[in-house]
């Protein structure tokens, strides 16, 4: 855990952000149902999830790489180290 920097969504330029969120919901396994969703309402979504503090963006310094996890995840993450 200690590689991994949580960054405050408001610290992104909105370009970066949409781009993170763009990537997180084109990821291969990435399901939202039978229903098909639109790529910009699945963006919207996840950054309304983020604003609401649902999901957290972490910064890998070791790999330099950032992604996009929930506050589940996060806060296994945490227990794990």
């Amino acid at each position: 855990m200690e590689n991994l920097v949580e960054i405050p969504w408001d610290a992104l330029a909105p370009e970066t952000l949409n781009a993170l969120v763009e990537e997180f919901v084109t990821r291969d396994g990435t399901d939202y149902g039978e229903q098909e969703v639109a790529l910009e309402r699945k963006v919207l979504q996840v950054i309304s999830g983020i604003k609401r503090k649902e999901f957290a963006i972490l910064f890998d310094t070791e790999q330099e790489s950032a992604h996009i996890v929930t506050r589940q995840q996060l806060a296994q993450l945490k227990s794990s180290s």
